[in-house]
């Protein structure tokens, strides 16, 4: 690849596909496979994520909002599109793109059978989601017999599908929590299937549920961060590769004799001579003020290089005295050399918000 002459997100497909294929290893052949490609596809570009994935074979695509599962039609996705999180102000639009939702509660599921019936749709496929345990969306299973009544009397959507959120598949502590979660979905499904004369598919594994719990695959699993590079666990990491790779160039170096400070509130004083470059992006970019002063590195040529002072929204400051570098250089923020990992860690927070927080502005780069 071209070195980087801004600041760009390279999106490396072939790493995409390494990634795909390995998560695909860990399920039986007749296994479903759904890519989530929600936000952006975690920070990258959906549609080319897509795209890639639906030539490889992806059975299924995950989106929160209509918006995204729209944004995938136009741009030439045809494979089945779960919607994760529909609003009743979409449902319409959600109908004519052919996208399927997930519903959750008595109201979404009143409010969308109206909708279907208004656009003179019969068995429209919906898949209906239960709470087991992570409490944020999903049915109950007291709610069965209601939402059994409502379903049986119409004609206009069909139960396509049932499916759950798991809570901790990644922490070895809560083992017995996520078995007790497995539990209560596969009672669920047993009474769902006593109820409706369709057979539907069943999906609750994520990332870490295919590594952990593949007895618990059903008809179908879910990935989302996996196929980014990233499974939540060191032995997992070092079977994936990372899709994104942040870069970007030293715009401007500067020698900070002892008692200078640097940056906004001056919130850096060297006590030394000390050489820093400037580079071109900040917070305005998802690198928050929470990676500054000297908590969080970038690579330049292969060394490490602390961000001092407060982050800039536009720039931030490292520290290259003891690196031999110029402006214009290259300087690698997270990616092949420097995990997304390690540079979320280091503000104590998560992969997932590094990558989904990366700014639109930031051109992206597609590595076949």
């Amino acid at each position: 690849m071209a070195k980087a002459e801004e600041t760009v997100l390279e999106i490396d497909l072939k790493a995409l596909g390494h990634n795909y294929t390995f998560l695909r290893s860990k399920i039986k052949p007749d296994t479903k496979f759904m890519a989530v490609v929600k936000a952006y596809a975690y920070g990258s570009d959906s549609v080319a994520i897509a795209t890639y994935l639906q030539n490889l074979g992806v059975d299924y695509f995950a989106v929160a909002y209509v918006n995204e599962g729209v944004t995938l039609r136009e741009g030439g996705i045809t494979a089945p599109i779960l919607v994760l999180h529909p609003q009743k102000t979409h449902f319409k639009t959600l109908i004519e793109n052919n996208l399927e939702p997930s519903i959750y509660s008595k109201t979404i599921l009143s409010d969308f059978i109206a909708t279907a019936e208004e656009m003179g749709k019969t068995d429209y496929p919906i898949h209906l989601k239960f709470n087991t345990g992570l409490n944020r969306l999903g049915f109950s299973a007291d709610d069965l017999p209601e939402i059994s009544s409502l379903i049986n009397q119409q004609k206009a959507v069909q139960v396509i599908a049932l499916l759950s959120h798991l809570a901790a598949t990644e922490d070895a502590n809560e083992t017995d929590f996520t078995n007790l979660q497995l539990t209560r979905f596969d009672a669920i499904c047993k009474k769902v299937d006593a109820l409706f004369t369709t057979k539907t598919l069943k999906h609750v594994l994520n990332t870490s549920g295919i590594i952990n719990y593949p007895h618990a695959q059903y008809d179908m699993v879910r990935s989302g961060i996996g196929l980014y590079g990233y499974g939540n666990e060191p032995h997992i990491d070092a079977e994936l590769q990372p899709v994104m790779t942040l870069k970007t160039i030293i715009s401007q170096k500067h020698t900070i004799p002892t008692g200078e400070s640097v940056g906004y509130n001056r919130k850096y004083k060297s006590d030394h001579k000390t050489i820093t470059a400037t580079l071109p992006l900040g917070h305005a970019d998802g690198i928050g003020r929470e990676y500054g002063h000297g908590k969080t590195y970038v690579s330049i040529h292969g060394k490490l290089a602390p961000i001092i002072g407060n982050v800039c929204m536009d720039m931030i400051m490292v520290d290259v005295t003891n690196i031999e570098c110029e402006e214009g250089d290259e300087v690698e923020i997270f990616g092949k050399n420097l995990s997304a990992n390690e540079f979320a860690e280091t503000a104590q927070t998560i992969t997932y918000e590094i990558l989904t927080g990366l700014s639109q502005r930031i051109k992206r780069i597609i590595k076949n």
